[in-house]
């Protein structure tokens, strides 16, 4: 049995509903490199991650690409999509570190959506901010090119109160990731960095990327638009 107090991004959520969490949900760990939970599982089941990040993502075994459609990182939320159409959702995932999740019933998360307002409170404007992502990257991939969608990538990443803090999910990922999720290669994304890093907008060591001037990505990118 579980011993959760509290549950992110949930807040406000009533003791009843905790102690049911407790009771039913289950932890599951994905090691860093594996595949995560396939759609057979989120048929069943509903997570939400506590630690580490989960790439989702579509991948053509024709032409061998892939294409990040989003990570997923701590209080993330995956499927929203099965929950709402209860029909399997093709995508694969991998586990982009070692990652633990809460594995719930999905016929529970149902009836919580019909009868707990703090739970559709954080679901709801969650699976808008998901759409808004693919939309986004949709437009993205076609409207602009590598070096926009990497900086705007960034821009996404980074804590514009707190701009010296960690890229976020971005953070420590292997540049082959960073280029799925901009629809891109390796070569050209380090390219790309490197640029920015001659330009003084961006310090690069070890895969950790940090920007240091704001003001100069964010007009380098208001001037692709």
């Amino acid at each position: 049995m579980l011993h959760l107090t509290k549950l992110e991004p949930f807040e406000g959520l009533g003791g009843q509903l905790i102690d049911e969490i407790n009771r039913i949900g289950v932890i599951r760990e994905y090691r860093k490199g594996f595949p995560a939970m396939d759609p057979d599982d989120t048929l069943r089941h509903f997570y939400i991650i506590i630690e580490g990040r989960i790439k989702v993502y579509r991948y053509n075994p024709e032409t061998n690409r892939e294409q990040t459609l989003y990570l997923l990182g701590p209080h993330d939320m995956f499927d929203v999509l099965t929950v709402l159409d209860g029909k399997r959702h093709d995508v694969m995932t991998e586990a982009l570190d070692d990652v633990k999740a809460l594995e719930l019933p999905i016929e529970k998360v149902r009836e919580w959506l019909e009868t707990n307002p703090a739970f559709n409170r954080a679901f709801f404007p969650y699976m808008a901010k998901q759409m808004r992502q693919v939309e986004e990257l949709a437009s993205d991939l076609s409207l602009y090119d590598t070096s926009t969608r990497l900086m705007k990538l960034i821009l996404k990443n980074l804590d514009l109160k707190n701009p010296v803090k960690p890229l976020g999910l971005l953070q420590n990922l292997p540049h082959e990731e960073i280029a799925s999720m901009i629809g891109t290669v390796r070569h050209v994304v380090n390219r790309h960095l490197q640029q920015l890093k001659r330009e003084g907008i961006l310090n690069i060591e070890r895969k950790k990327l940090a920007v240091n001037d704001v003001k100069k990505l964010l007009e380098k990118v208001e001037n692709e638009y």
